[in-house]
């Protein structure tokens, strides 16, 4: 079985066969995989009306089971704190979060969930899980598991490990 970047490896292996193109392999398809997988969630979260990074503030909230600083949820989302303050400013703007300054600390903020928030993830995670299983039918169980390891295995070789 073949798949585009293997086309892509060809073509350089044409032109330079003095290359080692395994890691440009693994690389390629893993972002490949990336813009496939975010297109699937993001026809997922359209039919909420809402975009990936929205159910991602809302969603690492809801798992969290309480108001996080901007800090901390910044860390979580993995975006830069002026990135965040734009997201949080659309989502009080659209009602689904608040912004309250943590008492005792004025330059601290709490983002917390409104009913609406918490309603509107409640609402998309099951189908959001169904999709991410959809998204993962082409593999086995077993195969799905050792994906697993190996991306672990990966992230935390990048730092990944929180």
């Amino acid at each position: 079985m073949r798949d585009a970047v293997d086309e892509f490896l060809d073509q350089w292996a044409a032109q330079r066969g003095d290359l080692d193109l395994d890691a440009m392999g693994t690389i390629g398809r893993i972002l490949r995989l990336s813009r496939l997988v975010n297109g699937h969630l993001k026809d997922y979260f359209a039919q909420y009306d809402m975009e990936t990074w929205e159910f991602d503030v809302l969603a690492t909230l809801r798992r969290s089971g309480r108001p996080l600083t901007a800090k901390a949820l910044a860390s979580s989302v993995m975006i830069g704190s002026a990135a965040l303050t734009n997201r949080i400013d659309r989502l009080v703007a659209r009602g689904l979060v608040t912004r309250e300054t943590v008492p005792g600390d004025r330059r601290s903020l709490h983002i917390a969930l409104t009913d609406v928030g918490r309603e509107l993830v409640d609402r998309t995670v099951e189908g959001h899980v169904q999709n991410q299983r959809k998204i993962l039918a082409g593999l086995q169980e077993d195969d799905r598991e050792d994906l697993a390891r190996i991306l672990r295995t990966l992230l935390v070789s990048l730092g990944d490990t929180r």
